[in-house]
């Protein structure tokens, strides 16, 4: 997964709260997303025929590569999350770690972005998906329709 480093210049700094609510966040939007992909992955599997039949290999062939990498940077998303998560006491043990804290709110910035980058691919994919299935349902219908004539 490419990482996006954007040169603000200003951030806004987040307490120890923030950060910890901000990653519960993600972990609950990412699990969502992990179980949509599985319900692409099945939808795919019931029209697997129709998309193999049809003008839209290529295209489905495409969609269905992406929707693999998606899967994955999601799991790696996710355990990235979880660990940073983990890291979490660093900010609140009440020791003046300056160092540490600053390299922990540095990873926050970049895992803010990175969940960003994901959320936008996701939604483009996901979007694709649903039209690339719609049409291949209505394509099917239409030729059920010609079939009982």
């Amino acid at each position: 997964m490419k990482t996006i480093h954007t040169n603000a210049k200003h951030t806004k700094w987040l307490s120890a709260d923030e950060m910890h609510f901000e990653s519960k966040k993600w972990l609950s939007e990412l699990e969502f997303c992990k179980e949509e992909q599985w319900f692409f992955e099945d939808l795919i599997r019931s029209y697997t025929l129709q998309i193999l039949d049809n003008n839209h290999f290529e295209e489905s062939k495409r969609l269905i590569d992406k929707l693999t990498k998606i899967v994955e940077q999601t799991e790696t998303l996710i355990n990235a999350v979880k660990s940073h998560e983990k890291e979490l006491s660093i900010m609140v043990d009440g020791i003046d770690q300056i160092k540490e804290e600053t390299a922990y709110k540095k990873e926050h910035r970049n895992l803010t972005e990175l969940v960003e980058e994901f959320r936008k691919r996701y939604r483009t994919t996901k979007a694709k998906l649903f039209n690339l299935i719609k049409m291949v349902m209505k394509e099917g219908k239409q030729n059920r329709l010609l079939d009982k004539k």
